[in-house]
């Protein structure tokens, strides 16, 4: 698939991806790994957090409860939504690829770019988005 880089292919993705999939979700509500995607959950998203500390607890989060690896996730994911500092996107990739359906995307938010990583995803057939913020993307194409 691509490297995603045109507001037309970003447009796309948040129209036709529903089901996301959070990788660094907090539970502080302060922070942007909670309000952005309690924003997309608003907007009619489904969302999947997934941080082990959570998971551990057995917490919930938008009516679905907190998981601690990508790979345990049943229902397809259409994004993976990341939000872990760009050195520590690659430790994320034998889990995005162990998933039981791929997703379609991966989302590296605002200030996050691993590029080797984004070309090994890519090259699997997984588009990729790196340095762009969900909600204010959202709030600017839809």
């Amino acid at each position: 698939m691509t490297l995603v880089t045109q507001t037309a292919q970003v447009r796309q993705i948040l129209t036709d991806h529903k089901v996301i999939a959070v990788v660094g979700f907090h539970h502080d509500a302060m922070k942007p790994a909670y309000y952005v995607p309690e924003y997309m959950h608003r907007q009619g998203y489904t969302i999947i957090p997934v941080n082990p500390a959570l998971a551990a607890r057995g917490e919930s989060y938008f009516g679905h409860r907190a998981v601690a690896t990508l790979a345990e996730i049943t229902t397809p994911v259409d994004i993976v939504d990341v939000f872990r500092r760009s050195d520590k996107v690659r430790q994320h990739l034998p889990d995005i690829l162990a998933m039981p359906t791929p997703p379609k995307v991966v989302w590296l938010q605002l200030g996050i770019r691993d590029d080797a990583t984004a070309r090994e995803l890519a090259a699997r057939g997984i588009d990729v988005v790196q340095d762009r913020c969900l909600l204010a993307d959202h709030r600017a194409l839809l």
